[in-house]
């Protein structure tokens, strides 16, 4: 039988919780900005630490590849010892992965500070299920529409900061320590844990099968072009994938409390947000990653500054939109907010296939990007939990940010393969067209679960 949206109203603390729930809003700020922070970085990574653009390529993948397991792992440890707790482990791993990416002159010691950076991804679910606990239902798409929309400024966040410091990765890490610190510091003061821990063991196994057909399938992705696609290589490590998938989906099947509960991915009431995450997500990597590399690349020689400047409407787009992201949950149904802001963020992908010509294209798809990605952001928080039963919350929502890092994690190995196989200009094209195919396909599944699931409420 399908779960509908709970009725009843919830007990609150007597304190107020907003100031708790804007500290973790900055804290998911933080978060997001370490995630694309390197993106812009990657072509002067390649030349200082004299590596190939494919292997400083890692750096990103790396980290959203650890997020995707870390995630439903640390939410799960948050039910079991108190999301407060959880959450600042994340962000402490955070900061020392800051300083050591930052201390970092070869290519493997950055590697180890983005894999430890790549934890604090975590720290979204636990902070949805925190403001569920703390806020009245009537403050609820409120409190979760502010994590989320400010989740997608950080995101732009982060290539501006790049831009900032002009390049210099150490100082950029060095930056995002301090602003850890400071997150770290307002939780432990502002946020407090209303519901006691559960206890119970964590999915150890399934992590460890997550991670090796995942590694699998992002390798073959990103390497099939240089090892050919019918090599051996290739082939044995997509079977490994293949395999590795299987036995993880069997093994989570089985275990009392899995890594991933599979019944939640198809769930009817989650569905709709699952896709749609997915492919915002694998969108908007797609976007990004695209415009950094095409605007320092031949045709337009931009430096990280400028690309910085590029992504300036989108940064202030998504800001202004969190701003108002309260009032937009008041007015309109979170589906219909993901279904537009999918379509606007697919918009700017097809401006760019046919008008790359010169800045104001650039700055006409950057504007709908942040556009659509504020909007979509904003509300899949809540199109992931409104559905189901309030002690499923942290599950739904980890599960909702599991995918959107897969998501991007995978766009990482497509954007490799593609220009790998088309060079130059045509290459971009074919990028900016992928991300137009997800953004259109993320707004299909918004809005047709939204109906399906409006009627399923209605009636």
């Amino acid at each position: 039988m399908a779960t509908v949206a709970i009725t009843t109203e919830r007990l609150t603390p007597t304190r107020n919780p907003w100031p708790g729930v804007v500290v973790l809003a900055f804290a998911a700020s933080v978060a997001a900005v370490q995630n694309t922070a390197v993106v812009p970085l990657l072509p002067v990574l390649q030349h200082e630490l004299n590596a190939s653009l494919g292997a400083v390529s890692w750096t990103l993948t790396i980290s959203l590849l650890v997020s995707a397991v870390a995630t439903p792992l640390l939410s799960r440890f948050g039910d079991m010892y108190g999301k407060r707790r959880v959450i600042l482990s994340a962000l402490a791993l955070l900061i020392a992965g800051s300083v050591i990416a930052a201390l970092a002159t070869t290519l493997p010691w950055l590697i180890v500070g983005r894999v430890l950076q790549g934890f604090v991804a975590a720290l979204v679910p636990l902070a949805i299920g925190v403001v569920r606990d703390v806020l009245p239902r009537h403050q609820l798409a409120t409190g979760i529409g502010v994590l989320s929309a400010t989740m997608g400024f950080g995101a732009g966040g982060g290539m501006m900061l790049a831009g900032v410091v002009a390049g210099d990765y150490h100082l950029l890490f060095w930056v995002t320590a301090g602003l850890s610190v400071l997150g770290s510091a307002l939780v432990a003061v502002l946020v407090r844990d209303t519901t006691p821990a559960g206890g119970g063991r964590p999915d150890l196994l399934g992590a460890g099968l997550m991670i090796v057909w995942l590694v699998a399938l992002l390798l073959a992705i990103s390497q099939g072009g240089s090892w050919g696609w019918t090599s051996g290589a290739t082939l044995g490590v997509f079977a490994l994938a293949v395999v590795g998938a299987v036995t993880w989906v069997l093994v989570e099947r089985r275990v009392a409390q899995p890594l991933v509960q599979m019944a939640m991915l198809v769930h009817r009431g989650t569905i709709g947000a699952t896709v749609a995450s997915m492919l915002l997500g694998f969108g908007f990597f797609m976007s990004m990653t695209g415009i950094s590399g095409f605007v320092q690349g031949p045709a337009m020689r931009a430096s990280v500054l400028e690309v910085g400047l590029y992504l300036l409407p989108s940064t202030l787009f998504m800001l202004v939109i969190s701003l108002f992201a309260g009032q937009l949950m008041r007015r309109y149904a979170a589906a219909s907010l993901v279904g537009t802001g999918s379509a606007t963020a697919g918009a700017a992908g097809l401006w760019l296939v046919f008008a790359h010509a010169g800045p104001l294209d650039i700055l006409v798809a950057t504007s709908l990007m942040g556009i659509g990605l504020g909007l979509g952001y904003a509300a899949l928080g809540t199109m992931a939990v409104q559905h189901v039963r309030p002690e499923q919350t942290s599950v739904a929502a980890g599960i909702n940010a599991l995918v959107r890092i897969a998501g991007g994690s995978t766009a990482g190995a497509v954007i490799a393969a593609i220009l790998a196989a088309l060079p130059g200009e045509h290459g971009y094209q074919w990028i900016f067209g992928v991300a137009a195919v997800a953004g259109a396909g993320a707004a299909t599944f918004a809005f047709v679960y939204g109906r399906l699931n409006r009627d399923l409420v209605a009636h």
